[in-house]
């Protein structure tokens, strides 16, 4: 997933289409004495529909297509003959995706599913022909209903990331780092903070052919959820993930006061995260000796933890088999 392709916003116009005017038509051939109304009904307009993709990581082919237009409904006929509907327009969104309207601020709906579909803007209904209006009364109605006009307002698109496992930490805690080496994902990794810009996704074979995703969300920061770094940013990917594994780098100052401030930061931003099956990695344990680790152990008390290194693979698979159990639990 490159950083320059990752979008997960983006604010369109969407404008469906009118439904097509219904038929006042006349029944008239030589031989049919007071034919009378035969007037068809008017097209549906065009909806505008989001569907899932499940092979879609990003909304950036949304980025610059900022106006999204669906077709008119044709008019009504003769002979009963109805109008036809105008053309929907489907837009791929990848999992994950949550729809709001822009002045009302409401959620409309968040599509999570490979191939569900669901109206993001609804076209206009036909309208009826006069054949709907003849009675015993008024035989020769030469009036029709006319369509109804579409809708038009401006949308926001937000993804959050679809994933078994979320990897929350400080920037440098290691994260980008396991998942290069337990997944085929290529993240940028660096010896410097903020390496990773953007969420990276990354499938995770496990024994017997088991598998599970795992996302590397950007690091957070102390105040991420005032808006501090880029975790007010990425903080709402968390929210889609079955579990969160916590990483603490064994070089810590103080190991259960980082981990703390993990907890604190994504109550702050929203308390139901705390209720995610959750556990702590101690990464980059390769620095670390027995008594090293019996030390951290204590101060962490009864935290469930494991310590593993990306770099040696050390309990690498262990940690693996943690996460499954977890998930599925």
């Amino acid at each position: 997933m490159a950083e320059s392709n990752f979008v997960d916003y983006v604010r369109i116009h969407c404008k469906s289409g009118s439904g097509g005017a219904g038929s006042a038509h006349m029944r008239r051939e030589k031989f049919v004495a007071f034919g009378g109304p035969d007037g068809g009904d008017g097209g549906r307009g065009g909806h505008i529909i989001l569907e899932g993709n499940e092979q879609m990581w990003t909304l950036l082919h949304l980025k610059f297509r900022k106006h999204i237009k669906a077709g008119n409904g044709d008019p009504g006929g003769k002979q009963r003959s109805s109008g036809a509907d105008g053309e929907d327009i489907v837009l791929e969104v990848p999992l994950g995706t949550i729809a709001r309207d822009v002045e009302t601020g409401e959620l409309l709906f968040e599509i999570t599913k490979h191939g569900e579909r669901k109206i993001l803007a609804e076209g206009g209904r036909g309208g009826l022909g006069n054949d709907h209006f003849k009675s015993a009364t008024n035989q020769a109605p030469r009036y029709a209903q006319p369509g109804e006009d579409g809708v038009e307002g401006w949308k926001t698109l937000e993804l959050k990331v679809l994933a078994d496992v979320g990897l929350v930490g400080f920037p440098s805690s290691g994260k980008s780092t396991l998942l290069s080496v337990v997944s085929a994902a290529k993240p940028k990794i660096a010896e410097y903070h903020f390496t990773t810009l953007v969420p990276n996704l990354g499938i995770v074979g496990h024994r017997e052919q088991r598998s599970f995703v795992m996302a590397d969300i950007p690091g957070i920061i102390e105040g991420a959820h005032e808006g501090k770094g880029l975790g007010l940013r990425f903080l709402r990917h968390i929210e889609r993930n079955s579990m969160l594994l916590f990483m603490v780098p064994a070089d810590s100052k103080d190991h259960l006061q980082e981990y703390k401030i993990l907890l604190n930061e994504l109550e702050k931003y929203n308390p139901e995260l705390l209720d995610k099956q959750r556990f702590l990695g101690i990464s980059k344990a390769d620095m670390l000796d027995e008594e090293l680790m019996k030390e951290i152990s204590a101060e962490l008390g009864e935290i469930p933890h494991l310590f593993f290194s990306s770099v040696s693979g050390k309990n690498i698979q262990q940690l693996k088999d943690k996460i499954w159990e977890i998930l599925n639990n």
